[in-house]
Order: structure tokens, then sequence, then C-alpha cells
């Protein structure tokens, strides 16, 4: 690691991105792209950037909704459901308060439940540093 420590200390921060991005994308690692994605709004405030970090939040969402809605698949819209459910029960309509209840948070707003619900049930194996809060 040594050795490895010291090339990365010498490359550029734009040929790393492009090489953990690609290596990524072969290994169809889903996580990293997802943890990469819910450390841009940080990285945005971190770099002085609220206003950017702010618009990163509202992209990414506009990403996911846009990418949900392209599922036509009823049965694969039906396996999201609970993961739907569960979200709204643990955080509430928070927009509109239309649904039933808030649910219990954490810090920071985030599920007292770090393990988070997949489709079905089933746990999810992350913890809230792999996905976005």
């Amino acid at each position: 690691m040594g050795d490895d420590a010291t090339e990365f200390d010498r490359t550029s921060t734009e040929d790393l991105r492009d090489r953990a991005v690609e290596l990524a994308r072969q290994r169809w690692d889903l996580r990293f792209f997802w943890r990469l994605l819910g450390l841009v709004p940080a990285a945005e405030a971190a770099a002085g950037n609220d206003r950017a970090s702010e618009a990163s939040v509202a992209q990414l969402s506009g990403f996911v909704y846009e990418a949900l809605s392209a599922e036509t698949d009823p049965g694969v819209q039906e396996a999201l459901r609970p993961v739907y459910v569960q979200y709204l029960l643990d955080h509430g309509d928070e927009a509109g308060d239309t649904g039933p209840g808030t649910g219990e948070t954490g810090p920071g707003g985030t599920s007292a439940d770090p393990g988070g619900a997949a489709p079905g049930g089933a746990r999810s194996g992350g913890t809230d540093g792999d996905r976005p809060s």
C-alpha cells in the first residue's frame, strides 16, 4: 500500500476520479456510485459553494426520480413499494404532511434504523456512510 499511496500522491485528482469511476463501472459497483453521489453536496459545501451544494441535492434527486419514473415494469414498481412505504413511515410526508405519522429520526433527520429496507422487506447491508442521508 505504501507504493500505491506514493503513486496516488503524484496523481491528479482528475485522473484518480477517472480511474476510480472506470473501475467501478467495470465492477458494476453501484455502492461506490451511490456513495459518491451522496458526497457531492458535502464536497460542494466544504469547497465553500453553498448554493452549488443545494443545487446538487436538487439535481441528484431529479436524476433518481427520472430513473425511477423511466421504469415501466409494474412488477419492478410493486417490488419497490415497501421501500416507499417505509420511507414515508420513517420520515412522514414532510413536504405536505399528508402521510401517516412521522416516525422516529436520528441525528440530522436520518432514520433511527440505519439498516434501511430493501424491496420485499429485506434488510440492506450498508451503513449510513454507504448511502446519502
